[in-house]
C-alpha cells in the first residue's frame, strides 16, 4: 500500500563523492512520474503527470542524509484520453481546482546497500498528508556531454486512494495506485 512509484525519491540515492544539490530535469524530459491502477479489475489504466519540479541533495558517503522535494501539478494528469482526464481532474478524484498540487518531502532514507534504499517521506495529495515509503534504486551518475554532472534514480510505491480522501468506487481491484518515478538530476 505504501509503494508510491515515485522515481523522484530514488533521486535521493545519488552517488557522488561529496554532498551535492541537484535539480530534477523535468524540462528536458529526463524524468517522469507515472501511475497505474486496475480498471475495474479487468486491465491496467496507465498515465503520467506531465508537469512537476523538484530538487534533491545527496552524498554517496552519507546516503542516509539525502533530502528530496517534489511538487506535482495535478492538473497535468495525462491518461491519454481527454474525457477520462477531465473526470480524473474533477471532484470525484483529484479535484484539481481545490488541490492544484501534490507534494513529496523526504524525512528519512535507509541505505539498503548496492544502490538501493527506502526513502520515507510525507506525501500530500487531495489535501491530505500521509507518510509513504518509496523503494528506490540508483541507476547511475556522471558527466554529461554539455559539461554538467547528472545522477539518476528510479523508485516505486503504492498508495491507497481512500487514504487521501478519494472514495470513488471503481471496484475492489481498483483501490490502490502504483506510482513509478524516474529521476535524472542536474548538479547545481
Amino acid at each position: 500500500m505504501k509503494k508510491l512509484t515515485l522515481a523522484l525519491a530514488a533521486a535521493l540515492s545519488l552517488g557522488t563523492a561529496q554532498a551535492a544539490d541537484y535539480v530534477i530535469d523535468s524540462k528536458g524530459a529526463h524524468a517522469s512520474i507515472n501511475f497505474k491502477i486496475q480498471h475495474l479489475g479487468y486491465s491496467w489504466l496507465t498515465g503520467r503527470f506531465n508537469d512537476f519540479k523538484g530538487t534533491f541533495s545527496y552524498d554517496d558517503n552519507a546516503p542516509t542524509a539525502a533530502k528530496i522535494m517534489v511538487t506535482i501539478d495535478t492538473d497535468s494528469i495525462d491518461s491519454n484520453h481527454a474525457e477520462r482526464d477531465k473526470h480524473l481532474k474533477s471532484d470525484d478524484f483529484l479535484n484539481t481546482d481545490d488541490y492544484p498540487e501534490a507534494k513529496f518531502v523526504s524525512t528519512k532514507v535507509v541505505d539498503k546497500g548496492d544502490g538501493t534504499m527506502d526513502v520515507m517521506g510525507d506525501f500530500t495529495l487531495h489535501g491530505v498528508t500521509k507518510p509513504i515509503t518509496i523503494e528506490a534504486k540508483k541507476i547511475g551518475e556522471g558527466k554529461d556531454p554539455w559539461g554538467g554532472y547528472r545522477a539518476g534514480f528510479m523508485g516505486t510505491t503504492t498508495i491507497a486512494l481512500k487514504d487521501y480522501g478519494i472514495d470513488y468506487d471503481l471496484g475492489p481491484a481498483s483501490q490502490t495506485v502504483e506510482l513509478e518515478l524516474h529521476v535524472e538530476g542536474v548538479e547545481q
